[in-house]
């Protein structure tokens, strides 16, 4: 008998009793175009229609073999709630904000029916639909932005990055802590919807910041997040953060989703103990242009390494080939 894709998942998340093999998770997107002909759902109606969402999630573990669905394909659902100009994309295009609502750093003015706003809510019902149709029998994960990312879309990220650099203190810190209640808020509803885990996602990554901007900006609104989300997280920053995990395992999330740049066993190594660890196959080189066997080897090396959930690192390319994703399940089923 199978073992139960949900219990693997959480036992894994809370670093607990080691299930029969390791789980395959989803923390970000798996969607591509092989997926999408499979179920004959597409972009840009996945981000907008909460049954093709819905459809498209559940492609990940019907279709695929993921242990999580996770259907939130884009980074700009917030954004274009708080009244960011967002382009939806098309099949091969991913969302992008196209125009800054708080260039000039003004006081965001979050609407009070903000979650009911149609990109926030075909989010909820997309969870709604998931928990009934899977819930208790595959994990089913949500996903935020944090307030770091929500500022690059309201402000723009040159023009954000530059305060930053700047030392302009108030003027970051007021955007932050403006923003940082969209997050709890949305993370809270995806929760009551039906997530089990929610992934939070805030790019303060190391090409674009230095350790002490994390600690000195975003540690304690990270700490004070975790603190008021009623559910376990998983942080995501993009990028090699080998100079931040001791800072990430401080926030008080239940893992960290981490790039291949980060080698899994330095990972396990000096983090893996007080955190779970979720990736960390490469995608540009491996997924999108490796074969499968080099997607079996990298999943087997974060297995040894104690990566305590295996995926991609963050979300796939567009025409990533599904027999290289299914290269992922093979590993972490090798041997059950």
């Amino acid at each position: 008998m199978r073992p139960n894709s949900y219990n693997l998942v959480m036992s894994a998340m809370f670093g607990g009793r080691r299930g029969p093999r390791p789980p395959a998770g989803n923390p970000t997107s798996i969607a591509c175009h092989g997926l999408m002909d499979k179920v004959g759902v597409s972009f840009p109606e996945a981000h907008l229609n909460p049954n093709a969402m819905a459809e498209l999630a559940l492609a990940g573990h019907e279709v695929v073999g993921f242990d999580t669905v996770m259907p939130e394909y884009s980074v700009d659902q917030e954004s274009a709630a708080l009244g960011a100009q967002v382009d939806w994309g098309d099949r091969d295009r991913m969302p992008d904000v196209k125009a800054f609502p708080y260039a000039d750093f003004s006081d965001v003015r979050v609407p009070a029916d903000f979650l009911e706003k149609p990109s926030c809510r075909v989010v909820l019902e997309a969870l709604s639909i998931l928990r009934r149709h899977v819930g208790g029998r595959v994990a089913i994960v949500g996903k935020v932005m944090g307030p770091w990312t929500l500022s690059y879309h309201m402000a723009g990220t040159q023009n954000f990055l530059l305060a930053v650099g700047m030392g302009e203190t108030d003027k970051v810190r007021r955007m932050l802590r403006q923003l940082a209640p969209v997050t709890i808020a949305f993370a809270n509803a995806q929760f009551a919807a039906g997530a089990d885990i929610v992934v939070l996602a805030d790019h303060a990554t190391r090409n674009l910041v230095g350790p002490h901007h994390y600690e000195e900006y975003l540690l304690p609104i990270h700490q004070e997040i975790t603190a008021q989300v009623g559910g376990p997280i998983i942080l995501h920053v993009c990028g090699n953060c080998s100079d931040r995990l001791e800072l990430f395992a401080r926030t008080g999330v239940d893992a960290y989703h981490f790039e291949w740049s980060v080698d899994s066993k330095e990972a396990v190594k000096r983090v893996g103990e007080r955190i779970g660890l979720v990736g960390n196959i490469n995608n540009a080189r491996t997924l999108l242009q490796g074969t499968p066997e080099d997607v079996y080897q990298q999943a087997r090396y974060a297995i040894a390494a104690g990566v305590n959930i295996i995926g991609p690192e963050c979300a796939i390319p567009l025409s990533t080939p599904l027999e290289n994703l299914r290269a992922i399940i093979e590993a972490v089923r090798e041997g059950y």
